[in-house]
């Protein structure tokens, strides 16, 4: 099950649709021309498109499990007293000073350029169930960083 903000389960069924719909489309006619190009045993054109399709179908698949699966998240049930899905959270992080903001969110939903990371980051699960002015310190790739959690805020 993964939990999702409305707006990351509309997001993510109409990305279904839009695949169900004009992307397999293109994968049909894309196999359709290759087959007409001729005798398939040697058509490497036309094991591509199947492959693609293949790929294709393997997506919708993923895609309707993860929607199946979904738990929209209230938020008028969030509070900010403590970090959890789909709160925003400032950070310093104490070695270098250097100032940070995150809202953590379900693993579809994680994009870093708009500063949203999954649940499932080790950033994130070090800061689960803290609170404003707890220092933690969060053991990641390239080593353990010391953050400090300045506000946690909704949405």
């Amino acid at each position: 099950m993964a939990y999702m903000s409305q707006e990351g389960y509309d997001k993510l069924v109409a990305e279904l649709a839009h695949l169900e719909g004009s992307e397999r489309k293109k994968a049909s006619a894309a196999i359709a021309e290759a087959r007409d190009k001729g005798d398939l045993s040697e058509n490497s054109e036309y094991e591509a498109a199947k492959e693609a399709q293949a790929h294709l179908e393997n997506k919708i698949n993923k895609l309707k499990l993860t929607i199946a699966e979904a738990k929209i998240v209230d938020m008028s049930r969030l509070t900010a007293d403590t970090v959890q899905i789909l709160t925003t959270v400032e950070l310093t992080n104490l070695g270098n000073n250097a100032k940070m903001k995150y809202t953590i969110v379900s693993e579809n939903e994680a994009n870093l350029r708009e500063g949203k990371i999954s649940i499932q980051t080790p950033i994130a699960q070090g800061l689960l169930n803290k609170k404003v002015g707890d220092e933690v310190e969060i053991t990641i790739p390239r080593g353990t960083i010391k953050l400090r959690i300045e506000s946690i805020s909704i949405g």
